[in-house]
């Protein structure tokens, strides 16, 4: 173009004069190459992000909500998995003894024949004699939850047991029966293993293996454990149980009883 800005002068073809200058040393080119690469870096990475983004922004946000779902229910599976209580086992029963030593609700014998009621989330009636093997877990008026209930669901767990809390539905003074909804509150407190909670309203396993409340041989702040081998022999009935090496054994014998 001419200086003075004035038009230019067409050629020989009509066409305008451009004046262009070509350096002579082609160094002086290299800050418009580098600014010229610069922008061509910028072009590669937006068509790049413009690439992996496509398919998300194609349906709007409806790709990364559903995507934060999935994330959050990935979340709290492995959560529940990892802190949530562990599944109860179903152990293989045995037949039943056919000559046990002795008398049904003795020790050394079969469980009274009765049914109970299996609360889950409705009454299942089930024969006592086929809760085994196993423990069961009698629970007194008024009781308080000890960390035993926790100990009994663990150690039954990981010897493919059962364990089973029950309330003893007879008074002792004021005090009455322990609710289902304080027996759930109670098999709560296990996280590694679950109670199965029972509902026995005429108190057959209470009148059977605990002491009357009140008299001066029960045990009112702990529970009666009634410990059932495979064969549905009740071997051993412990008055308020503690945690430790000895109840342990006790459990671990009815998988040999």
């Amino acid at each position: 173009m001419r200086p003075d800005g004035g038009d230019p002068e067409p050629d020989d073809y009509g066409l305008p004069r451009i004046d262009v200058v070509v350096p002579d040393d082609a160094r002086e080119l290299e800050r418009e190459m580098l600014a010229y690469r610069r922008e061509e870096r910028r072009r590669r990475r937006r068509a790049r992000a413009h690439r992996l983004t496509r398919p998300l922004t194609r349906f709007g946000v409806a790709i990364p909500i559903i995507a934060g779902a999935l994330l959050v229910a990935l979340l709290s599976g492995a959560l529940m998995t990892a802190f949530g209580p562990k599944p109860t086992p179903r152990p293989t029963s045995a037949q039943l003894a056919p000559r046990p030593s002795a008398s049904p609700g003795d020790v050394g014998g079969l469980l009274p024949d009765h049914n109970v009621d299996q609360v889950t989330g409705e009454r299942t009636a089930t024969p006592l004699r086929d809760l085994r093997p196993g423990v069961i877990g009698i629970v007194p008026p008024a009781y308080e939850c000890e960390s035993v209930v926790a100990e009994l669901a663990g150690r039954t767990q990981e010897n493919v047991l059962n364990f089973w809390l029950v309330a003893d539905p007879r008074p002792a003074g004021d005090k009455k029966g322990t609710s289902l909804k304080e027996l759930r509150a109670c098999a709560g407190t296990a996280h590694y293993g679950t109670p199965l909670i029972l509902e026995d309203r005429e108190g057959v396993l209470a009148e059977a293996y605990a002491s009357a409340p009140g008299s001066p041989g029960a045990a009112a702040s702990g529970i009666t454990a009634v410990f059932v081998q495979p064969d549905g022999v009740v071997n051993e009935v412990v008055q308020a149980p503690r945690a430790g090496p000895e109840l342990t054994e006790k459990i671990q014998a009815l998988r040999s009883g």
